[in-house]
């Protein structure tokens, strides 16, 4: 059972990054893509901005796909954890810890499930456990 709860927590999470690279990519999932949202990052700051936002796409989109397939598992969480990290920095940290205040709670959630990943393994039903990979 403790095997299925971690596909649930690496696919659901996975997925959600997989759809973030890909608004910042491409546009899609009513994303900006690069040009529109270089252009949100430079107003925040992060410069060059479309450069930025392709980098942050990339980590996003490959860190999605390999903690859904459970591929290198640590390598995926510190791929999202990154980008989480650059939005409590950039964006939410001044606004204190709630969400509802567009604070820091949820990038924070997901730093704290990916490193869980990290730490414990993505279980039975991975890529790392086929190729015998970390644990």
């Amino acid at each position: 059972m403790m095997h299925f709860g971690l596909l649930i927590i690496r696919v659901v999470i996975g997925v959600l990054f997989i759809g973030h690279g890909a608004q910042k990519l491409f546009g899609l999932f009513g994303g900006y893509g690069p040009k529109g949202t270089g252009s949100w990052m430079e107003s925040v700051g992060i410069r060059p901005g479309v450069a930025m936002a392709v980098f942050a796409g990339l980590m996003e989109l490959a860190g999605g796909i390999m903690l859904t397939a459970g591929l290198l598992t640590p390598v995926a969480a510190a791929l999202i954890a990154a980008t989480m990290v650059g939005a409590i920095v950039k964006v939410h940290g001044p606004n204190g810890l709630w969400a509802t205040a567009n604070g820091y709670e949820y990038p924070l959630v997901i730093i704290a499930s990916v490193a869980a990943l990290a730490f414990t393994g993505a279980g039975a039903y991975s890529l790392d456990a086929v190729f015998h990979l970390f644990w």
